[in-house]
């Protein structure tokens, strides 16, 4: 079992992946490369002059990786159902358990719907941390923003997802902020 299934690897999907995964948690994510940031070139994003949006992909599945992330390239997830221990997430590859899942997947309700994650109109409804009304289930991006469809708030919304999930594991609001002394050498 791991820690954390996040299914999506978009910008939503990755930041999710980055904070766990730096932090000590055992997550895999589920990445079909179907992210709209194939269409997009980033010069609104904070911190990058101009980058195409596949290039930005590389950087980041890249990063999530070299962070202890397990990324199942080409592997679509097929189901998800709830469990005793967690989450079963079902692909053509095999099964997975896991006892946090995360929803990266656009504007793909599907497996939220199939949860039973309640909605808001044509948005998964959520709290400011992203969990569903689903106990350990978080949806990111699209899934909860109608039409604000944008790489940075993606990535912020994966972030606040993954923080939340570090916080119930430590007992205590965590924070991931690093220092020139926390940065390991790749």
């Amino acid at each position: 079992m791991v820690d954390v299934a996040i299914v999506g690897g978009g910008p939503a999907g990755l930041s999710a992946a980055l904070f766990a995964a730096k932090n000590g948690l055992d997550t895999v994510v589920f990445d079909t490369d179907e992210t709209w940031m194939h269409k997009a070139h980033l010069f609104n994003y904070l911190g990058i002059r101009s980058i195409a949006g596949d290039e930005f992909m590389a950087l980041a599945r890249g990063q999530v990786e070299d962070r202890g992330a397990d990324l199942r390239a080409g592997e679509g997830v097929t189901g998800v159902e709830v469990t005793d221990d967690g989450f079963r997430v079902t692909t053509d590859d095999g099964e997975y358990d896991a006892r946090y899942l995360v929803l990266a997947t656009g504007t793909d309700r599907e497996l939220a719907e199939d949860l039973g994650c309640d909605t808001d109109g044509d948005t998964v409804a959520v709290n400011l941390s992203m969990e569903t009304s689903v106990e350990n289930v978080y949806a990111t991006g699209a899934l909860v923003r109608n039409q604000e469809w944008q790489a940075v708030i993606s990535a912020g919304d994966g972030g606040a997802a993954a923080l939340d999930i570090l916080s119930k594991e430590k007992g205590e609001h965590f924070h991931d902020f690093d220092t020139p002394a926390d940065v390991p050498e790749l």
